[in-house]
């Protein structure tokens, strides 16, 4: 049976259609609202291309059902900064060219600035343990370091 949810997705409201309660967020933030982050990856919660703020909390999307989110504030990347302006991570992601495939760039990009939220200042131990769930086949872990610790810097 067809139930309507409200789901409060970077600070807008939307309606959505939803036969199974027990579908991921990740499906429809994707195929119900057309945002192209997060990604779908392991569809396991494991590798984090699927990660959001919910409430600010880093979460795996695909291993969330929609029904479960209820009232609470879904953000992604498309709502922590525009190219307009930029989070300060955004722009040192750049600075440093983290980019590899970005296949994996919305979790270590979600996970990045959850942490600076946290913790405006971490180390770079810190950074790394932030970072220590998350999967990039193409290698780019110590230049999301660098991207944290230049944020950092520049906040």
């Amino acid at each position: 049976m067809t139930q309507r949810l409200t789901l409060n997705v970077n600070g807008q409201p939307h309606d959505i259609a939803i036969d199974d309660p027990d579908m991921p967020l990740l499906y429809a933030l994707r195929d119900d609202l057309g945002l192209n982050n997060p990604r779908f990856g392991c569809g396991l919660g494991q590798c984090g291309a699927c990660t959001v703020h919910i409430d600010g909390e880093p979460t795996r999307s695909c291993a969330m059902p929609v029904s479960a989110v209820g009232d609470r504030a879904v953000t992604t990347l498309h709502g922590v900064g525009s190219r307009e302006k930029p989070h300060p991570l955004q722009a040192a992601w750049i600075e440093e060219q983290v980019n590899q495939c970005g296949y994996c760039i919305n979790g270590w990009l979600m996970e990045g600035v959850a942490l600076l939220k946290r913790n405006p200042r971490p180390s770079e131990a810190e950074a790394r343990e932030a970072f220590s769930e998350l999967i990039c086949r193409c290698g780019t872990h110590n230049a999301a370091v660098r991207a944290v610790l230049r944020a950092a810097q520049q906040a």
